[in-house]
């Protein structure tokens, strides 16, 4: 059966001999609907012994991969007619090269279907131009409504017959797409670079520390794989990786950025940003905070001390801080943190770090009018502690008699400490022993790390994060604080052992 090509202007026939191969509309109906927007005739449907010639493919066949630009035709080529009334204009001005137009709209078409489309201002003919052909186009029926064949203007004085190319245009436009494809090449690179995938994560150590805290793509990794198993039974309705929702969710840790803002960056919307870090703060606070978060042995912290406590304070067992968060408001009457009273709107911490600079203790949240004293003895953190044991602090905290009271001793190393501190005000660095300077330093270094390393921790809190779970009367909050000491954990210390 002898076949033509359905596109208007074509007119390529299946006869023996030919090398060209003619394809059937494809069944999928959207693939198939493509087509027919590409053939772009008016009204028209295609039957059963329609088809398309692979001069209209730019490989010069179709290919079944959504991602190939030869997935649907792009490649339409016609010479344009110009109207008997127009020939007494400038020619030049409206004359357009087939093979000019074939090239430019294949390029156009590969970067489009890539999805690095642009403008080839410079290779396409002007927009003035383009009506002109369409124009023309449209008049390339004579009046007995038989399609007449495509002269161009420069032909009509030489017997109809059709302009010979010059030799060196088609090393041109080979030369123009390989321009093109090093330029989309290098595009995509870039995009990539810049995007918030796996791909530019796992090759760029730094973009890790910087967006999650972690020190490396491997721990991120190892990471994932823990949290993996229990991220399976969540339902998000969004299309959200579990890469994406544990990388959104520490990027909130990590740099405190606003929902909307992180909404912008993965595209998706608020609220489920919102959800999407309330799950994945439940599911590590349940995995991987009683992993990473514990108290050490009094034999651990001795073969780990750092030099800089050896000499000084060979029994010292953690290191202390209190802190207090802002809230964005003030916790109403349905919603009280610990026996706060209506109205707070502080949330107060205490913290313990071992002398190698992991965090080995985390209180829940009190109300900030709290006293050290009350948290101290509410919270647990004097039941950890050991007769003999040395506590350090780098301000003065009133809970010296409370840790006395267990047999151990409270050490305050800050300038401004009170009783049994190591320094008072009036002090200079230079009168300082050097052992004694560099405890301080240490001690300081070791209460500023986990703040520092991740911003949502100083406030102020936003309110979807103050609510308590009714089931287990633990505020979103208080797990928030968990979860970046135990991510804190696992980053490198920022007291590395000597």
């Amino acid at each position: 059966m002898v076949h033509t090509c359905v596109v208007t202007g074509c007119r390529n026939r299946r006869i023996p001999g030919t090398a060209l191969s003619f394809y059937r509309f494809p069944r999928d109906p959207d693939r198939k609907q493509r087509w027919i927007a590409a053939v772009n005739r008016e009204g028209w449907l295609p039957k059963d012994g329609s088809r398309l010639c692979s001069t209209h493919f730019i490989s010069g066949k179709q290919v079944k991969n959504p991602r190939s630009p030869d997935y649907v035709p792009s490649v339409f080529t016609s010479a344009p007619l110009y109207l008997e009334s127009e020939i007494k204009q400038d020619t030049a001005a409206f004359e357009i090269s087939d093979k000019q137009e074939a090239q430019v709209e294949a390029a156009n078409a590969l970067l489009f279907l890539q999805g690095q489309g642009r403008s080839l201002v410079d290779q396409r003919p002007s927009q003035e131009d383009h009506d002109v052909a369409q124009s023309a186009s449209s008049s390339s029926t004579n009046e007995d409504g038989e399609e007449s064949e495509p002269v161009s203007s420069d032909s009509k004085g030489r017997g109809g017959k059709p302009a010979k190319r010059s030799a060196t245009e088609p090393d041109n436009y080979e030369d123009m797409l390989k321009t093109l494809k090093k330029e989309n090449r290098a595009l995509r690179e870039s995009v990539d670079k810049m995007s918030l995938s796996e791909t530019s994560f796992r090759n760029d150590p730094e973009k890790v520390r910087f967006y999650t805290g972690l020190p490396n793509y491997f721990v991120f990794e190892t990471v994932m794989w823990l949290l993996a198993p229990h991220m399976n039974g969540t339902k998000n309705r969004v299309k959200l990786s579990k890469f994406q929702q544990l990388l959104l969710t520490l990027m909130r840790l990590r740099l405190d950025l606003r929902n909307q803002d992180l909404a912008y960056r993965f595209g998706v919307k608020v609220g489920t940003v919102t959800r999407t870090v309330l799950r994945m703060v439940n599911v590590m606070s349940t995995t991987l905070v009683p992993t990473a978060v514990f108290w050490p042995s009094r034999a651990e912290l001795r073969k780990n001390l750092p030099a800089a406590l050896c000499s000084t304070y060979p029994d010292c067992a953690v290191i202390i801080d209190c802190f207090r968060v802002t809230l964005e408001k003030p916790v109403s009457e349905g919603n009280l943190l610990c026996g706060a009273s209506a109205g707070s709107n502080t949330l107060k911490y205490m913290i313990g770090m071992a002398p190698q600079g992991v965090v080995t203790f985390v209180s829940r949240g009190s109300p900030g009018s709290v006293s050290d004293k009350s948290l101290a003895e509410g919270c647990g953190f004097l039941g950890k502690l050991l007769p003999g044991d040395v506590v350090l602090a780098d301000k003065d905290l009133d809970i010296g008699k409370s840790v006395a009271a267990r047999g151990a001793l409270l050490k305050i190393t800050g300038c401004h400490g009170g009783e049994g501190s190591e320094g008072s005000e009036g002090v200079s660095l230079t009168d300082i022993s050097p052992d004694r300077l560099s405890v301080r330093r240490h001690v300081e270094r070791v209460v500023s790390m986990v703040k520092l390393r991740y911003s949502m921790l100083t406030g102020p809190v936003e309110i979807p994060f103050t609510a308590a779970e009714r089931s287990s009367n633990i505020f979103t909050f208080d797990k928030i604080v968990q979860v970046a000491c135990a991510l804190n954990n696992l980053c490198i210390s920022a007291t590395p052992l000597e």
